[in-house]
């Protein structure tokens, strides 16, 4: 049997695509084990007693730091690169480095954001794979932005001297030898790349612990029911979208009801209010088998998973690759974008009320979902890991 090691920033969407793959891989009989900067996190999305090594590293939130809400284009991802990824990267190498040689992993498998796991495996001749956790980097992401692609390309190249082989050439955000992409080209649209070894799996569902306690029988069946969320990143930087979110669904209680994610507690809706449950976190996957539409930040695990179960979307990108995902759901038909910082309820009802209605969305996203379903998810991204490891050296 194989061992892998999954390293993975601190970051509930990046680690949740790799829970279901490893628990694939752990009940064919390999070893595996993580590596990340917070460990607590971590078993928590992949089991209690998931061996974790402890790396150093910023974990978002947890020194009281919040990223300007305003950052917006080239700035926002400047700034998400000198505040967050390249620190992070430089903290993590120690603790990656120790995980390998007491490990001793057969497979690295690096999240796109988990710079460290990429270099220390190419300066120590391992095989790593990368964990395309979004698919943005194959949508154009830099486009329009030269000089911001030329400054990230220069600052890789310095962490490649701190912590990689200075000889490499590979960008560390996509491994030469095997690049797992969570998604498929039917949502990352005509430009998604094409090699022997890119493999497009899907979303990853499996394995997720169970979610919190969800008050099922509060819903109600004769009406439309739509999710509201933004994601476990974006506390504290939608109270205003979400009021708007409550305004455009109490005009529409009457034909629809809805969940909405407030962690923060922002929005003045009573603890047995029947047209709209505000909840400090929901059992997503279980939750949007039930639901006939989602409005989103347009995170990239919120969509797939989404439109994994049919569901069309109203998309309020707010940063980073979100713009991208975005213009994805768009593109496909399988939603309606609107502007986070300045839409109103009133056009937040129109969009929702196309996306319940157009069954044009409806269509697009069902085929998205169908295209996901027989990429094969977990499953075939842990066998591609299996072949990996088995390679000759």
């Amino acid at each position: 049997m194989s061992g892998f090691l999954f390293v993975v920033p601190p970051l509930t969407g990046h680690i949740n695509p790799a829970v279901g793959v490893a628990a694939r891989l752990r009940a064919r009989g390999h070893r595996v084990a993580w590596a990340c900067a917070d460990p607590a996190l971590v078993r928590r999305l992949a089991g209690a007693d998931a061996a974790v090594f402890a790396c150093a590293g910023p974990v978002p939130g947890a020194d009281g730091a919040v990223r300007p809400p305003e950052l917006r284009g080239a700035e926002a991802l400047r700034f998400l690169w000198e505040w967050y990824l390249l620190p992070l990267a430089d903290a993590m190498a120690p603790g990656v480095r120790a995980a390998v040689a007491a490990f001793r992993p057969d497979v690295v498998v690096a999240d796109q954001q988990a710079l460290a796991g990429a270099l220390v495996a190419e300066r120590l001749g391992l095989p790593w794979a990368t964990s395309a956790t979004t698919s943005a980097e194959f949508g154009g992401a830099y486009d329009g932005l030269p000089k911001v692609a030329d400054w990230i390309r220069q600052r890789l190249a310095g962490l490649r001297a701190r912590i990689g082989d200075p000889a490499g050439t590979t960008d560390p955000r996509s491994s030469p030898h095997l690049l797992l992409v969570f998604s498929t080209p039917e949502l990352i649209g005509p430009r998604a790349p094409s090699a022997a070894h890119i493999r497009y799996v899907g979303p990853s569902l499996a394995g997720r612990p169970a979610g919190p306690d969800f008050p099922w029988e509060r819903l109600d069946h004769g009406r439309a029911g739509v999710l509201v969320t933004l994601g476990t990143a974006n506390a504290g930087t939608g109270d205003r979208f979400l009021a708007a979110c409550l305004a455009a669904l109490r005009d529409r209680a009457d034909r629809v009801q809805a969940v909405i994610a407030d962690p923060a507690g922002a929005l003045p809706v009573a603890p047995d209010d029947k047209d709209v449950l505000a909840l400090p976190s929901v059992p997503q996957l279980p939750l949007l088998r039930r639901m006939d539409a989602v409005v989103c930040h347009a995170g990239h695990n919120t969509v797939c998973e989404a439109l994994w179960h049919g569901v069309p979307l109203v998309v309020a990108p707010i940063r980073d690759d979100q713009p991208v995902v975005a213009g994805q759901v768009v593109d496909s038909g399988a939603g309606v974008r609107v502007r986070f910082g300045r839409v109103t309820a009133t056009r937040l009802g129109e969009a929702l009320d196309t996306v319940l209605h157009d069954t044009a969305h409806r269509a697009a996203a069902a085929r998205i979902g169908t295209a996901f379903r027989a990429a094969g998810g977990a499953p075939v991204a842990a066998a591609h890991l299996e072949r990996l490891a088995a390679e000759p050296r």
